[in-house]
């Protein structure tokens, strides 16, 4: 039997990326433009898994009056496509890579939801989801979603589906907690913004990883960019280095990072094994302007590449 994913993405956009040599703030800007496509966090994460051959169905909003680019971007890669449509526009989201790798992001809002759109999102989710082996939710909230709302919808998918991998950052993030997801991935950043403080050292962002898995949370990954990531469950912990990239754009490491995991876990490896897969799949992304898996050899390739050892291994108070 196959193995079944589903992602949730509230908030969607077209990412419209560029490269820039300087951002200058108040002044004429030219910028290269790299691409533009539909994007989102959990439809990232769908075109990773898909490119790994695993079936994935989408969920979510998506505005009537601009979703022509998603719907061409789920029949080309064989995406199931479940999104509720709502009135109004997809956002579109600015990314801007400046040439030391720089990102500056403009993101612009959206349709809002009616509370007529959430309720038959919760009926039709409330049917569905028991139907999947992992459930992935991502990215922000659009206007018109309660936070109180999505904790309490987020509680019932747990029911139906018990494996939920949750990413999105502040409030969505705090609520999102509540519910006790089966594996999150904070960036550093997010992690420090949640703690309230920076966290300098591997001791500090395991301590604080440590924190979230006292409220329930089984195993919790921290991106790092460039530095890697560590992974903190009940087995140990684990740290992880990709080698040095040429960076074309980050846009969607973290994203494509989700979907090593995502697919770590349905083929029930190891620890080691998954955080070393999705540190490569990010390392990989990094090199392109779109997310994805092209090239499952250099896949492979990238994954010897990739440095992992378990933080038992290292001295106390190395710095990251």
């Amino acid at each position: 039997m196959s193995k079944r994913v589903a992602t949730v993405t509230f908030n969607p956009a077209y990412d419209l990326e560029g490269r820039i040599p300087h951002l200058e703030r108040g002044e004429l800007n030219l910028v290269n433009t790299i691409s533009m496509h539909a994007a989102g966090k959990g439809i990232n994460v769908a075109k990773i898994l898909r490119d790994l051959n695993i079936d994935v169905t989408v969920f979510g909003f998506l505005g009537k009056k601009n979703q022509d680019g998603f719907l061409c971007l789920f029949k080309k890669k064989g995406i199931i496509n479940c999104f509720n449509l709502v009135n109004g526009y997809t956002r579109t989201n600015i990314k801007l890579t400046e040439c030391n790798g720089e990102l500056t992001e403009i993101n612009f809002s959206g349709f809002k939801v009616t509370t007529q759109e959430w309720e038959s999102f919760f009926t039709k989710s409330r049917i569905i989801f028991n139907q999947f082996d992992i459930l992935c939710i991502s990215g922000s909230l659009p206007d018109g979603i309660d936070l109180s709302a999505f904790a309490y919808w987020m509680k019932q998918a747990r029911k139906y589906c018990p494996c939920i991998v949750f990413d999105s950052s502040h409030e969505t993030f705090i609520a999102g907690l509540t519910a006790k997801p089966y594996l999150i991935k904070p960036n550093r950043w997010e992690l420090e913004t949640y703690i309230g403080h920076s966290l300098p050292t591997k001791e500090d962002v395991i301590n604080s990883a440590q924190i979230l898995r006292g409220k329930g949370v089984e195993h919790v990954v921290i991106s790092m960019g460039a530095e890697g990531a560590i992974l903190v469950n009940s087995n140990g912990v684990w740290i992880s280095k990709p080698p040095c990239c040429d960076v074309i754009s980050t846009v969607g490491a973290g994203d494509s990072m989700v979907g090593g995991l995502i697919y770590g876990l349905l083929m029930n490896e190891s620890s080691e094994y998954i955080l070393r897969l999705a540190t490569a799949i990010s390392a990989l992304s990094v090199n392109h302007s779109s997310v994805g898996v092209t090239n499952h050899a250099q896949l492979s390739t990238m994954m010897k590449r990739v440095d992992l050892y378990p933080y038992s291994t290292l001295s106390s108070g190395d710095i990251l």
